[in-house]
């Protein structure tokens, strides 16, 4: 769901929006849950939970993902991570994450790029769970932060990641390039090429433009190590 800004970030807030309902503090009905790391022989599982989002989210036809692509992105060239959540022996949701730097730090990060909960286990603590698992990784792997996005109009999520004590990075705008513009910055730089003055020109430097503010589709979201930890 890496296609657009509304595939990132709010996939996770499925399932903690039934838990805005309850509190942070509702109980889950009998034993807690569990949580594994996926492998490869749970990548069908992964993808269904994949479409099974795209199509809560309508964005079904955006999926391009296959179990081709994530078997060689999470498990040969190990880009991410994949966690599941059991309870009673059923798989309750998933939530797929990545470590990012931080210069400032000097150490990683964890970016949460999708957490999914069933519709049928929503609204028992399940979503609050995976996060605070994903707090525990960060913290036994040494990491700063655990950051994720959200869009800016759903105000009930950000309200509740505000009360669980994650910083709305509001300063911050997210920017993309994808597709065939990524391909075309590509194919500029194999030429060596650089934009000057509204042209391209072969050189080695490129002025800076100025910054401009525009308007913020996303919010980012980030615990950081105090957050974390409890200090």
């Amino acid at each position: 769901m890496d296609n657009n800004l509304e595939g990132t970030g709010h996939e996770m807030e499925h399932g903690m929006e039934h838990e805005m309902e309850h509190g942070m503090g509702h109980r889950m009905t009998n034993k807690a849950v569990e949580f594994r790391f996926a492998k490869p022989q749970d990548i069908p599982l992964i993808l269904r939970f994949i479409r099974e989002l795209a199509d809560y989210e309508g964005m079904l036809d955006q999926v391009v993902a296959t179990e081709e692509l994530l078997n060689q992105w999470l498990f040969e060239k190990e880009k991410a991570e994949v966690i599941l959540g059991m309870k009673d022996g059923e798989t309750v949701g998933f939530a797929l994450f990545f470590h990012n730097f931080s210069t400032f730090l000097g150490r990683s990060g964890i970016y949460l790029e999708d957490l999914y909960v069933r519709p049928e286990y929503r609204g028992q603590g399940f979503g609050t769970a995976f996060l605070n698992r994903l707090a525990a990784i960060a913290v036994e792997r040494g990491c700063g932060r655990l950051e994720w996005w959200c869009l800016d109009w759903n105000k009930p999520s950000i309200d509740f990641y505000l009360g669980m004590g994650a910083q709305a990075m509001s300063d911050w705008t997210v920017y993309r390039i994808d597709g065939e513009r990524l391909e075309a910055m590509a194919a500029d730089a194999r030429r060596g090429q650089m934009p000057i003055g509204g042209r391209w020109i072969q050189g080695p430097e490129c002025p800076q433009g100025d910054r401009k503010k525009g308007k913020k589709p996303e919010r980012i979201v980030r615990l950081t190590e105090r957050n974390i930890t409890g200090e």
